[in-house]
């Protein structure tokens, strides 16, 4: 028997799309309540301000985002810089997307620049443990100054997020798999 989905479930795949989609200040409320079908009532009891929903928010793509390091792992569980490499192709498959409209931590954080924000500091702490995540693969992968590694491929990335997300028709997303997988090779012959 399928499991409904109940109210909570329902408001957050709504506020997924549409704070992906359309950005997160631009989504209010009560288009939230009516898309999702949801009582206003039963909104609150699940997400008590705007704000706890959008940390939910960024805590399912944080969620999500894990799920590529699963999928990795599972794919080469014999090798980490098989695993590393195989990341840099997912990351590639997001930006090529039609609907890419880069990353939605990133995203968060231009549109809560205050740093003592809700949704400023879980936009940040969940970027900063998906990178922790690649530096700590790159260490299992037996790659030198592997923290540094992971500091050059998320600067490397957030500029490709940018230029994947201005210029959708020229940008090629390859050229962050060639330019990321040269900086694993070039730590590798260190």
């Amino acid at each position: 028997m399928e499991k409904r989905e109940s109210a909570k479930e329902r408001i957050l795949k709504v506020a997924d799309e549409l704070f992906y989609r359309e950005g997160i200040r631009a989504v209010g409320i009560d288009r939230i309540i009516e898309e999702s079908g949801v009582a206003k009532a039963s909104f609150y009891r699940s997400f008590p301000t705007k704000d706890d929903l959008v940390v939910a928010y960024l805590e399912l793509r944080f969620k999500r985002s894990m799920g590529n390091f699963d999928r990795v792992r599972r794919e080469h569980p014999d090798s980490a810089l098989d695993q590393l490499r195989s990341l840099m192709d997912i990351l590639v498959d997001g930006m090529k997307r039609p609907d890419y409209r880069g990353c939605a931590h990133m995203n968060a954080v231009v549109e809560f620049p205050e740093e003592l924000h809700p949704v400023h500091a879980k936009a940040l702490e969940c970027r900063n443990a998906l990178w922790a995540e690649v530096a700590a693969m790159a260490r299992e992968a037996g790659i030198p100054d592997s923290k540094e590694l992971a500091d050059h491929i998320r600067m490397l990335w957030s500029g490709a997020v940018m230029v994947a997300y201005i210029n959708k028709k020229e940008f090629r997303p390859e050229s962050f798999s060639i330019a990321s997988k040269m900086l694993i090779e070039d730590r590798l012959a260190r």
